[in-house]
């Protein structure tokens, strides 16, 4: 009889076993299932994000770093949307994600692909102006060509590439519509062409009197006023730091974020020694104190004792 009961008690405890394995089986093959979900939901999303705006995230490289991608192409687009057909850059998505990018602790620095005939130039100046005030490293490169309000885009970065057969188009600012002959007019257009050039001298190696001579130069552009720059000839000038293509701007870019994350150590380190040397100090001064405290005390029991003794 006892026999029979181990005998169930066995069976059962068995059984159990086996509805637990197939139960853990059941719920690895859900989880791995919802896994599967989830990466094909992040890689239709990366897709995505790729097609409609030119950007992604680059986080399988050696260093580990995640860097985000930003595609400035086709036309700068302004306050007026451009024709279907045209391919344009919109700052309503480029400056939210600038934005983004900044108060992200995921992100460790920004990498800009630039081939754009230009566009409007508050549009252009609004990004550019974004993009210099980044903390994090950034850098751009240029690919076929980056024209009028490109150039500050270009330059815009705290390091700046160009390959070889790419161009840069510097010319004086147009205005489309209807254009008043008066001299308020031209000082209006003079004011205009100052901001740009302002913005490129402070942030290339360029002079002011050198950009407006490139910009206002009669000799190279059959139909129009300015200047046209390839490749190495923008470096020769000032303009852009480097010759290169993508390799050189992703090594670039890992070198920036190594370089910046050793500057952030070295600043968390040496404000954890003066914190501990502040502290240091405050245990120091009372210790002093306590001390001070106990040499009063033990002068007024001695001057007490010797009241009564004299009594």
């Amino acid at each position: 009889m006892q026999k029979d009961i181990l005998l169930e008690d066995d069976l059962q405890s068995n059984n159990q076993m086996d509805d637990n394995r197939r139960g853990d089986k059941i719920k690895k093959t859900q989880e791995g299932q919802e896994n599967e979900k989830v990466i094909k939901e992040n890689e239709d999303l990366k897709d995505q994000k790729i097609s409609e705006y030119g950007q992604t995230l680059l986080e399988n490289g050696k260093k580990e770093h995640k860097i985000h991608l930003l595609s400035i192409i086709g036309e700068i687009e302004g306050h007026e949307c451009l024709p279907q057909h045209n391919k344009t850059t919109k700052y309503e998505h480029v400056l939210p994600q600038l934005a983004a990018i900044e108060d992200s602790s995921d992100i460790d620095g920004l990498l800009i692909l630039i081939n754009t005939v230009g566009g409007d130039v508050e549009a252009g100046l609004a990004i550019a102006e974004m993009i210099a005030s980044l903390s994090k490293p950034t850098v751009s490169l240029v690919l076929g060509g980056s024209h009028s309000i490109g150039v500050p885009l270009a330059v815009s970065a705290n390091y700046s590439y160009i390959v070889p057969t790419a161009t840069m188009i510097i010319h004086p600012v147009r205005m489309n519509g209807t254009v008043i002959g008066v001299t308020q007019t031209f000082e209006y257009f003079e004011k205009i062409q100052d901001r740009i050039i302002n913005f490129v001298v402070t942030h290339s190696n360029i002079d002011y009197a050198s950009f407006k001579n490139l910009m206002l130069d009669t000799n190279q552009l059959a139909k129009d006023v300015g200047s046209i720059l390839v490749g190495e000839e923008t470096v020769k000038k000032g303009i852009i730091n480097e010759v290169g293509g993508i390799k050189e701007a992703l090594a670039k870019i890992n070198e920036m974020i190594d370089s910046s994350e050793e500057k952030n150590n070295t600043q968390i380190n040496n404000l954890q020694v003066n914190n501990a040397q502040i502290d240091n100090t405050k245990v120091d001064n009372t210790q002093v104190n306590n001390t001070q405290d106990n040499n009063t005390q033990s002068d007024k029991s001695q001057k007490s004792k010797s009241l009564k003794n004299n009594s």
